[in-house]
């Protein structure tokens, strides 16, 4: 075990450093982390987009680098080097270190960032122990006694929780299987207790259900999907009546409502993955052969090359969370969020080898691409927004600060009396032509957990939801989306969508599962305040109200008109999110902090030639300027 964690170690010690700092501390909070270094604080000014800039100053104190526009940069010479390679012309030449010396270099090391895990794990562990031992409301002694009911068993080993378990309906439809993204809540709620064999099991099952075949047929699941789900049964043995035995059958999204293949499965399996090597400490599971293979096909289907000029994935509608046509095909922000994440997580975790250095490479590229991507061009506040609604259009050229050519008549008119003077948000989705100004939870919650928004914009997001709290919480938390689609709206873009009629389901209904994501995005902000407010609203009525799934109108009062009953991952929400809040370094197992590798990166990118002339050396003396 202690060579697999010496080999995960390896690709992690900078953000293992900081994250030792903040657990020795039992600390947790946005102003720890900004005073642990000065390279934070300019960190977060030069990654801060055109949207959310302080006044320009000269002093060097407030200095802020233009940001690297990608659009530009197509340009540059397609025939030079990688960043990673590339070297200052006026840089001195090093000779390498002798072998013994290089040799020393790399066991001190070693040694070093395995002490660091080492203590990351102790911090984990104690974390466990607290919160095994914390006393727990009848409402969540009731929680974990219908948990414990939804767990799923395969061939005597627990392996995942229903969706649902209501007594009231005898129309299960899929709510009687596993799905993988309810039940990463679920997995978080157990492994923040300490049982973490059904998380294991669950990881290694689901991985033994992807496909590992190419295929041509529409029909058919491409090579490295995940299965949206999967259930338990019971199959005659060679044809014997009388003995049976047991086979996990997985829906590919071939028996879903709309058949569409769930793009969101593969990105929750690595991200769980992660958390699970880092609360158990069992990094051994992650170099398992199968279990890399595993990670690589994910990737490989996530990276494939296609006709999409975006650093985003383009994705159908009901490819996620939401299952529904709901006018969120393209590059919707929930999937985006989830797959940032999901690189970061994936980096940490892949095998340094020969045959993997052009997967981390192209993994590094497409992380720097998609946090500029996401942060310029899904951002809004009031000076945004201003900002678009004076756009000409029709603009031709690499300089066109239109680039997606957005009419201006395009901002809903509920948004400029909507958002508020000091916050902002990622919108929904953008395409050409096209920007989604729907605020959508999921999304904005993961952007901050996986830091892909700045810190200004995580800021600005907590404001927010702060600001507007009766049309985001009101009685129940949290929207799914705000606004809901109505009138000739709905009928267009929904399809008529019974389910998804206003303020009902995906379309604006209140999502109690959204609280554990709510919690940890508010945690690492240093917001518990917000948090807690949050649950107290879910808490007087979740467990009156059976749990269910979702809830109906504009400010959630109703139980949804189709809602089920103990829904699963409302219930694990809940838990969670409590453990969370009473233990908040455990946290840490989820979020990422910001990258500085990919600000070096950025900082490299931000020369006129920066495709020939770049180093660390040099991206570093930018940020510490």
């Amino acid at each position: 075990m202690a060579a697999a964690a010496i080999s995960h170690l390896r690709r992690g010690a900078q953000h293992h450093a900081v994250l030792c700092i903040s657990l020795s501390r039992r600390r947790f909070s946005s102003s720890a982390v900004a005073a642990a270094s000065p390279l934070a604080a300019a960190a977060r000014r030069l990654l801060s987009t055109t949207a959310d800039s302080a006044t320009a100053s000269t002093s060097g104190e407030h200095y802020k680098p233009p940001p690297f526009d990608p659009f530009r940069a197509a340009t540059l010479s397609p025939s030079a080097p990688p960043l990673e390679s590339a070297r200052l012309e006026d840089e001195p030449p090093s000779s390498p270190p002798p072998q013994d010396e290089a040799a020393a270099s790399v066991a001190a090391h070693e040694q070093a960032t395995l002490a660091c895990q080492e203590l990351e794990l102790e911090g984990l562990k104690a974390g466990v122990e607290a919160v095994k031992s914390r006393e727990e409301s009848p409402e969540e002694k009731e929680a974990w006694w219908l948990l414990s009911r939804a767990v799923v068993n395969y061939c005597g080993s627990a392996v995942g929780t229903v969706a649902a378990n209501d007594p009231s309906t005898s129309q299960m439809l899929n709510y009687d299987q596993v799905f993988i993204r309810d039940f990463v809540p679920s997995a978080i709620a157990f492994l923040l207790k300490g049982e973490s064999d059904i998380v294991k099991n669950f990881l290694l099952h689901t991985l033994q259900l992807q496909s590992w075949e190419k295929t041509v047929d529409c029909y058919s699941p491409g090579q490295g999907l995940m299965p949206a789900s999967f259930k338990v049964r019971s199959v005659p043995l060679d044809g014997n009546s009388e003995a049976f035995e047991e086979v996990l059958d997985p829906d590919f999204g071939e028996s879903a409502i709309g058949r569409v293949a769930p793009v969101d499965s593969g990105l929750w399996w690595i991200i769980l993955l992660r958390a699970y090597g880092k609360i158990t400490g069992d990094y051994a599971l992650q170099e398992r052969v199968d279990v890399q293979t595993g990670i690589r096909l994910i990737l490989n289907l996530c990276l494939s090359d296609g006709f999409d000029m975006f650093p985003t994935l383009l994705v159908t509608d009901g490819s996620c969370m939401i299952d529904r046509r709901m006018g969120i095909h393209g590059h919707p922000l929930e999937i985006q969020a989830l797959f940032y994440s999901a690189l970061r997580c994936a980096r940490e975790m892949i095998g340094v080898t020969d045959g993997s250095k052009n997967l981390i490479r192209a993994i590094n590229n497409r992380l720097s691409a998609l946090s500029f991507h996401i942060r310029e061009y899904y951002w809004v506040d009031m000076k945004k927004i201003n900002e678009i609604y004076r756009y000409k259009t029709e603009e031709y050229s690499h300089d066109a600060i239109n680039k997606f050519n957005i009419y201006p008549e395009q901002i809903p008119s509920w948004l400029a009396d909507w958002i508020p003077v000091k916050g902002g948000y990622l919108i929904g989705n953008l395409q050409p032509a096209h920007m989604d100004f729907r605020f959508f939870s999921l999304g904005n919650l993961w952007a901050i957990v996986s830091s892909l928004a700045t810190q200004r914009q995580a800021e600005g997001i907590l404001n927010l939801i702060e600001a507007k709290w009766d049309d985001i919480v009101a009685n129940m938390p949290l929207k799914i989306c705000y606004p809901a689609l109505e009138y000739e709206e709905w009928r267009i873009i929904t399809g008529s969508d019974p389910k998804n009629t206003p303020w009902s389901y995906h379309n604006g209904g209140s999502w109690p599962t959204l609280l554990w994501q709510f919690t940890l995005a508010c945690i690492k902000m240093g917001r518990r305040d917000l948090a807690r407010r949050a649950v107290e609203v879910a808490e007087k009525r979740l467990s009156d109200d059976k749990w269910p799934e979702y809830y109906d109108t504009r400010t959630g009062r109703f139980i949804g008109k189709q809602s089920r009953l103990y829904q699963t991952w409302s219930i694990a929400g809940y838990l969670s999110s409590k453990m969370l809040l009473d233990c908040p370094e455990m946290a840490s197992i989820l979020v990422c902090d910001e990258d500085f590798e990919l600000l070096e990166g950025c900082a490299c990118s931000l020369n006129k030639n920066a495709r020939t002339k770049c180093s660390r050396r040099a991206a570093k003396s930018q940020v510490l300027v």
